[in-house]
Protein backbone atom coordinates (compact mmCIF):
# COMPACT_ATOMS: atom_id res chain seq x y z
CA UNK A 1 0.00 0.00 0.00
CA UNK A 2 1.57 3.36 -1.28
CA UNK A 3 1.43 5.54 2.43
CA UNK A 4 3.24 8.15 1.26
CA UNK A 5 0.55 10.04 -1.95
CA UNK A 6 1.41 13.14 -3.79
CA UNK A 7 -0.80 15.23 -0.97
CA UNK A 8 1.86 14.48 1.34
CA UNK A 9 4.57 16.26 -0.59
CA UNK A 10 5.13 19.68 -0.63
CA UNK A 11 4.23 20.76 -3.89
CA UNK A 12 3.17 24.46 -3.67
CA UNK A 13 6.29 26.84 -4.68
CA UNK A 14 4.75 29.55 -2.14
CA UNK A 15 5.31 27.19 0.72
CA UNK A 16 8.82 26.05 -0.22
CA UNK A 17 9.73 29.90 -0.65
CA UNK A 18 7.97 30.49 2.69
CA UNK A 19 9.61 27.37 4.37
CA UNK A 20 13.49 28.45 3.19
CA UNK A 21 12.59 32.15 3.16
CA UNK A 22 14.03 32.30 7.02
CA UNK A 23 11.98 33.46 9.98
CA UNK A 24 9.73 30.81 11.19
CA UNK A 25 11.93 28.04 10.23
CA UNK A 26 14.08 25.73 12.23
CA UNK A 27 16.79 23.36 11.16
CA UNK A 28 18.87 20.26 12.68
CA UNK A 29 21.82 18.68 10.56
CA UNK A 30 22.03 14.81 10.85
CA UNK A 31 25.22 13.79 8.64
CA UNK A 32 24.47 13.29 5.62
CA UNK A 33 20.69 14.70 6.04
CA UNK A 34 19.83 18.21 7.16
CA UNK A 35 16.01 18.72 8.01
CA UNK A 36 14.34 22.31 7.71
CA UNK A 37 10.71 22.84 9.19
CA UNK A 38 7.78 25.48 9.99
CA UNK A 39 4.78 24.72 11.64
CA UNK A 40 2.14 26.65 10.55
CA UNK A 41 -1.71 27.36 11.46
CA UNK A 42 -4.09 24.75 10.01
CA UNK A 43 -6.47 26.98 7.02
CA UNK A 44 -10.21 26.47 7.81
CA UNK A 45 -10.63 25.70 4.14
CA UNK A 46 -13.35 23.35 3.26
CA UNK A 47 -10.62 20.53 1.41
CA UNK A 48 -9.10 19.14 4.51
CA UNK A 49 -5.09 20.09 4.41
CA UNK A 50 -2.75 16.95 5.39
CA UNK A 51 -0.78 17.59 8.62
CA UNK A 52 2.72 17.05 7.53
CA UNK A 53 3.86 17.43 4.01
CA UNK A 54 7.59 16.97 3.51
CA UNK A 55 9.80 17.79 0.84
CA UNK A 56 12.97 15.47 -0.51
CA UNK A 57 15.84 17.26 -1.64
CA UNK A 58 18.83 15.36 -3.01
CA UNK A 59 21.33 18.21 -5.29
CA UNK A 60 23.03 17.33 -8.39
CA UNK A 61 25.86 18.96 -7.10
CA UNK A 62 26.33 15.91 -3.98
CA UNK A 63 25.34 12.55 -6.34
CA UNK A 64 25.95 13.53 -9.76
CA UNK A 65 23.94 10.75 -11.69
CA UNK A 66 20.50 10.59 -11.52
CA UNK A 67 20.44 6.63 -10.61
CA UNK A 68 22.38 7.94 -7.50
CA UNK A 69 19.77 10.39 -6.57
CA UNK A 70 16.38 8.19 -6.85
CA UNK A 71 18.16 5.60 -5.21
CA UNK A 72 18.94 7.70 -2.23
CA UNK A 73 15.28 9.33 -2.33
CA UNK A 74 14.02 5.99 -2.39
CA UNK A 75 15.49 5.36 1.08
CA UNK A 76 14.21 8.59 2.26
CA UNK A 77 11.08 8.08 1.73
CA UNK A 78 10.99 4.96 2.54
CA UNK A 79 12.47 5.55 6.40
CA UNK A 80 9.76 8.47 6.48
CA UNK A 81 7.08 6.45 5.70
CA UNK A 82 7.37 3.88 8.53
CA UNK A 83 8.71 6.46 11.22
CA UNK A 84 6.24 8.77 10.44
CA UNK A 85 4.18 8.12 13.40
CA UNK A 86 6.39 10.12 15.53
CA UNK A 87 5.33 13.14 14.52
CA UNK A 88 1.77 12.84 13.76
CA UNK A 89 1.31 12.09 17.64
CA UNK A 90 3.75 15.29 18.68
CA UNK A 91 1.69 17.76 16.19
CA UNK A 92 -1.26 19.67 17.47
CA UNK A 93 -4.66 19.27 15.88
CA UNK A 94 -4.50 22.58 14.88
CA UNK A 95 -1.12 23.03 13.44
CA UNK A 96 0.51 21.89 10.06
CA UNK A 97 4.21 20.43 9.84
CA UNK A 98 6.50 21.18 6.51
CA UNK A 99 9.57 19.40 6.51
CA UNK A 100 12.27 19.81 3.60
CA UNK A 101 15.00 17.14 3.86
CA UNK A 102 18.21 17.71 2.29
CA UNK A 103 20.67 15.58 1.36
CA UNK A 104 24.49 16.85 2.39
CA UNK A 105 26.69 13.67 1.54
CA UNK A 106 28.53 12.73 -1.69
CA UNK A 107 28.55 9.47 -0.92
CA UNK A 108 25.48 6.73 -0.96
CA UNK A 109 24.99 5.34 2.53
CA UNK A 110 22.76 2.09 3.75
CA UNK A 111 19.47 2.26 4.49
CA UNK A 112 19.91 1.76 7.78
CA UNK A 113 21.82 4.53 8.92
CA UNK A 114 19.60 6.68 6.38
CA UNK A 115 16.54 5.47 8.58
CA UNK A 116 18.44 6.23 12.08
CA UNK A 117 19.17 9.89 10.71
CA UNK A 118 15.60 10.42 9.78
CA UNK A 119 14.31 8.83 13.23
CA UNK A 120 16.71 10.86 14.80
CA UNK A 121 15.57 14.03 13.26
CA UNK A 122 12.02 13.38 13.54
CA UNK A 123 12.28 12.71 17.15
CA UNK A 124 13.96 16.25 17.61
CA UNK A 125 11.36 17.86 15.52
CA UNK A 126 8.79 15.98 17.71
CA UNK A 127 10.27 16.97 21.01
CA UNK A 128 10.74 20.76 19.91
CA UNK A 129 7.23 20.93 18.53
CA UNK A 130 5.37 19.44 21.34
CA UNK A 131 7.52 21.36 23.84
CA UNK A 132 6.04 24.55 22.25
CA UNK A 133 2.57 23.36 22.22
Amino acid sequence: MNNFPKSRRITSQKLIDTLFGGGRNKSFAAFPLRAVWMVTDRPDATVPAPPIQILISVPKKRLHHAVDRNRVKRQLREAYRTQQSVLNAALPEDKCLSVAFIWQSDRHVTSEVVAARVAKILSRIAEIEGSNS
